[in-house]
């Protein structure tokens, strides 16, 4: 059925779009494919993860296809080094299910070209479906990523799906973690959760998301004279409101300036600047949006601490995550104040190496942010230790070595 529906929105679609803009094809044949129902690149994390992990198995497969979203800033197409393509979905279709529908019809299509393959690695159903139907034609192995759970995501971004709609999205999700030959998850929270929903153990493999530390630094230009950073994407499930509330308790220190680097591009902040302008907090909160990299890690670096404020919800519970927000603050040697949720202690393993407080409680986040800007020299202490613990145990290179390992290791199997 899940088939038959994508064949036919792939005639639909086809039928609507046949200019040559709307199917731009990779020029060589390809041997891998990682593929994501993504812009890319972005200011966001799942982009940082998308490069280090797709230029793992392109190196690895001595080069590759990469397939995302496109943005009318970025090119549809790209000739990377060393045989690397990126090929970018760009017709901008506001409905965003029609858009996924649309974004693995096209993905379907220009499977039908590529006959080398030997790997395709996805991170979405609407990728998953596509690669594994065109998978009983030519074979490859399949290596379905689940960083997320759209069933479980989407309803914080469209709050009036409905459970029919949420029904077959699960359904498909399930497809693909049944007819997928490896899952890779990045925490052991979501494999725990994923085996709860039905998938089966002995394919799920853990890789966690890692860290960079940059070796030189620029000042910032301007900066408050001291400030906590919260930095990341703007969804409810990130907790940003129980932040904002906490700083109401903070107005005694007279310099403190919560500095917000959002990822996001400034419409998602509309809800919590009148949040903001409610709480009285206006003159204190300073906003940031879409920073490079390079950028925000000097924010990072030079805050007195930062915090990842994350919701006790489904999102962060049933689903589970891998915060980069805190592996690269603790990569940066700046001490986290972090939610305490079964994910987050997978980082955080003890109190030496970050601060974790019960999630959704303002007073208690206030409390906590007080205690460490009164101690300087345990922030200090505490950002020494967690950076020697990403060192250890999860920089990016870490992580493309296991990522590299598995694939050797599921290669050798069949080929």
């Amino acid at each position: 059925m899940l088939v038959c529906l994508l064949l036919s929105s792939n005639l639909q679609f086809m039928s609507e779009n046949s200019t040559e803009a709307s199917l731009i094809r990779p020029v060589l044949n390809h041997k891998a494919l990682y593929t994501a129902f993504d812009v890319y690149p972005t200011a966001k994390g799942s982009s940082t993860h998308i490069h280090h992990f797709a230029q793992t198995l392109f190196k690895k497969m001595q080069g590759g296809w990469l397939h995302v979203l496109g943005s009318p800033k970025l090119a549809p197409y790209q000739n990377e080094q060393e045989g690397i393509e990126i090929t970018r979905f760009m017709p901008e279709i506001p409905n965003f299910l029609e858009r996924t529908q649309a974004f693995g019809a096209n993905l379907l299509t220009l499977l039908q070209e590529q006959t080398e393959l030997e790997i395709c690695h996805f991170r979405d159903p609407w990728s998953g479906i596509p690669i594994l139907f065109h998978q009983k034609n030519q074979k490859y192995l399949t290596v379905f990523e689940v960083n997320g759970l759209p069933s479980i995501e989407l309803p914080y971004r469209y709050p009036k799906l409905t459970e029919s709609t949420l029904q077959k999205i699960r359904n498909m999700e399930v497809f693909c973690w049944e007819k997928a030959d490896y899952l890779l998850t990045p925490s052991q929270t979501i494999k725990e959760n994923l085996i709860r929903l039905g998938a089966e153990a002995s394919k799920i493999k853990v890789i966690y998301n890692g860290a960079e530390i940059p070796q030189t630094f620029e000042p910032l230009a301007e900066r408050p004279k001291e400030y906590i950073l919260y930095f990341g994407a703007l969804q409810a499930w990130q907790g940003l409101e129980t932040l904002l509330k906490a700083f109401t308790y903070l107005q005694d220190y007279e310099y403190l300036r919560l500095v917000i680097c959002s990822s996001n591009r400034p419409k998602f902040s509309k809800y919590y600047l009148k949040l903001i302008e409610k709480l009285g907090l206006e003159d204190r909160i300073i906003w940031h949006y879409q920073l490079h990299k390079r950028e925000l890690y000097q924010w990072i670096r030079e805050a007195a601490l930062t915090v990842a404020p994350l919701k006790e919800c489904s999102r962060n519970l049933e689903q589970g995550c891998c915060p980069l927000k805190i592996l690269e603050s603790m990569a940066l040697a700046t001490p986290v104040i972090a939610s305490d949720l079964p994910a987050v202690r997978e980082i955080i393993e003890n109190q030496e190496l970050g601060i974790l407080t019960r999630p959704d409680r303002p007073t208690e986040l206030a409390r906590q942010i007080r205690l460490l800007l009164e101690h300087p020299e345990q922030r200090k202490l505490m950002g020494q230790k967690a950076q020697a613990h990403i060192l250890q145990n999860f920089t990016w290179e870490n992580k493309q070595q296991e990522l590299t390992d598995f694939y050797s290791e599921i290669l050798g199997k069949t080929f």
